[in-house]
């Protein structure tokens, strides 16, 4: 710097502000982050706790503070200036409403730690939104309002919160001065929680009488509470252990998020490492193909590392030219994570539509995406009694366990052990929303012992010594849409022109295969698959199948269709308005249906989805059943 400008007082003033910035940054880098939810019921003070620890930790800039005084002047707080809730509640309905919606999230930070905080939904309603905060939580704050005691949603969270992983948890029991901070009111529900806490498996707890209104015992002790002795609630946030070096002393994982290579001269394996550490020359295996290999590299932005581990994320280089995707994972050579298809897993319904059991769902696990079917429930539990209660499906925020399998192996480790490789969500394959979490407990022992058993006469040859080429007809819509009339000529057709068929009519196969399934929704969709199943195996046996099922949702028309290869699937909607349908009533049922003595029936009380791009289409208003008949027959063989 030269004599000018090290004499110079803007030059100074700017140069100790940088240094001051550098110094403070520096600071931060090296803290330890604490990651948090609040969670309870509705109305428990878990947003105006949130905004009591920004406010006094001086997180907020002077415009905010100024801006959430004039709000708060306009909502009309009581007897307050300043009502901390409005700082994370930000949707204008959770505003109108009082209630948190959404998940909020916010960051602030102190000599000691730093913070992240998620303030999660009340509601019974969003307690998906609960789910998705706790999933990377180190603690969790459970707000019990002390004029309530322990409630079903302070229950639901906790068995949560437990059940995703955290370890650490605090009671915080709020809206102390508005029961004149009573030890005996405060004693009652700390032994009512803990005969519940211990019961699903919580063994320590910290409780605490707060008023996150007031602010007593959240910073600094109050005096309101002269027989508490334990610690503020921000003493403990700052010091309660969190041992960031486990993960660390795990065996290596690290899903594959993609597969970088700018040029012919550099392949890599980019990802977040999971676990352990890695080091160039450690020996590593692919799953689920189990190939090994040895890291030559590891290299990151700011250059090549000797050493990397978890939470970092790194491009891994190998020795070999093997084959790795996304949604593999490369894992320690001699301790590598498992591989299966069949699973055990707790999953948390977050829709509010049922579970379907069959129904296929898109599975997110790590960075890879699959399809899968979750089987009946094995039980539902109940929060409150935790008792194992008989279910068929799940619906909104129900918790329950079940089998469930994947249409191919994947990598993967038990929920308590990795909460990356072991936990999950599943996807609906229509609306795309994430209808559920779930967290696997062990592949089942079956995907190990049951093999696929290579046969030596293809699917090929059974259709060239049949002369055809194997298809699917499957012909969907209402009931008395002509649906059996029109198979039954079709396959008529077939056989006059010497090719090789067989018909699946949907009655018929409740008389033997599906015998034991009803009309509900979920045996809907078993009924299907089974018949999809059967009709699989006809096209690999070279016969052209043709089926006459409502096969009411596209869901299931779809699941069949993947089942098949590609171009044997033809849908055929046998279009007729549901009053024409009922009109016909060959078999009586619409008339049982209105009057109440046939639940479930499609069209009535159960939705029909027409097909939106079907192969074939056809008018029954406009055409013959014989004419129909013909058409199929012409657009599959021309």
């Amino acid at each position: 710097m030269s004599d000018r400008l090290a004499n110079d007082p803007i030059y100074r003033t700017d140069a100790l502000i940088a240094e001051d910035i550098e110094k403070y940054l520096e600071v931060h880098q090296h803290k330890t982050m604490l990651r948090f939810i609040t969670c309870g019921s509705v109305d428990d003070g878990k947003s105006t706790l949130i905004g009591r620890l920004l406010y006094d930790s001086k997180m907020i800039f002077e415009d905010q503070l100024a801006a959430l005084e004039a709000d708060s002047r306009r909502v009309g707080t009581q007897g307050q200036e300043i009502d901390f809730a409005l700082l994370v509640d930000g949707l204008a309905a959770e505003r109108e409403q009082g209630i948190t919606i959404d998940v909020a999230y916010r960051f602030f930070a102190t000599e000691k730690r730093k913070f992240i905080v998620a303030d999660t939904p009340g509601h019974e309603q969003y307690t998906r939104n609960m789910v998705t905060g706790a999933s990377t939580a180190d603690l969790a704050v459970i707000l019990i309002d002390a004029r309530k005691g322990v409630l079903v949603q302070t229950r639901r969270h906790s068995y949560l919160a437990h059940l995703i992983g955290i370890r650490n948890i605090v009671l915080a029991v709020n809206k102390m001065d508005l029961v004149d901070y009573d030890q005996g009111v405060f004693d009652a529900i700390v032994k009512d929680y803990a005969e519940f806490a211990k019961s699903i498996g919580i063994d320590n707890f910290v409780a605490m009488p707060i008023s996150g209104f007031r602010g007593d015992n959240i910073t600094t002790r109050s005096a309101n509470t002269p027989w508490y002795g334990g610690p503020t609630l921000m003493e403990h946030l700052e010091t309660v252990e969190v041992d960031a070096t486990a993960d660390t002393a795990k065996p290596f994982r690290m899903a594959v998020q993609w597969v970088n290579r700018p040029n012919l001269d550099f392949r890599g394996f980019s990802g977040l490492i999971s676990t352990g550490t890695i080091r160039p020359g450690d020996a590593v295996r692919v799953l689920p193909s189990g190939r090994t290999s040895t890291v030559t590299r590891i290299v990151t932005l700011n250059g090549d590392l000797d050493e990397a581990a978890a939470g970092q994320s790194v491009t891994l280089c190998f020795a070999d030219e093997i084959d790795c995707s996304r949604g593999d994972v490369i894992a320690i050579a001699d301790d590598p994570v498992q591989a299966a298809d069949q699973f055990e897993a707790t999953i948390v319904w977050m829709d509010e539509n049922e579970l379907l059991p069959g129904r296929p769902y898109w599975l997110k696990i790590g960075t890879q995406t699959v399809t899968a079917t979750v089987q009946q429930p094995k039980y539902q539990v109940n929060v409150n009694t935790l008792e194992h209660l008989a279910a068929k499906t799940l619906d909104l925020n129900a918790i329950g366990v079940a089998n469930l399998s994947t249409d191919r192996s994947i990598p993967f480790e038990p929920y308590a052990q990795n909460r990356d490789l072991g936990g999950f969500i599943l996807i609906d394959k229509m609306t795309n929303a994430t209808v559920a979490a779930g967290m696997i407990h062990f592949s089942l022992r079956r995907a190990d012992n049951v093999h696929w058993q290579a046969t030596d006469v293809t699917r090929e040859h059974h259709a060239q010594v049949k002369n055809q080429k194997p298809a699917v007809l499957w012909l969907t819509g209402l009931s008395g849409a002509g649906k059996s009339t029109i198979a039954n000529l079709v396959e008529k057709k077939l056989a006059r022109m010497n090719r090789h068929t067989f018909l699946l009519d949907g009655d018929n196969v409740r008389h033997g295969l599906n015998k034991d399934l009803g009309f509900t929704d979920a045996d809907r969709v078993e009924n299907i698959r089974r018949v999809g199943e059967v009709a699989k195996l006809m096209t690999d046996a070279g016969l052209i199948v043709i089926t006459a099922f409502i096969s009411p949702f596209r869901a299931e028309r779809d699941m069949v269709r993947q089942m098949m290869q590609p171009g044997e699937f033809l849908e055929v909607h046998i279009d007729t308005p549901l009053a024409e349908a009922e009109k016909r009533d060959v078999k009586g049922l619409y008339r049982k249906a209105r009057a109440g003595d046939l639940k479930n029936f499609t069209g009535i009380d159960s939705p029909y989805e027409p097909p939106q791009d079907p192969e074939i289409h056809i008018d029954t208003t406009s055409m013959t059943a014989e004419d129909a008949a013909e058409e199929i027959v012409r657009r599959l063989i021309p």
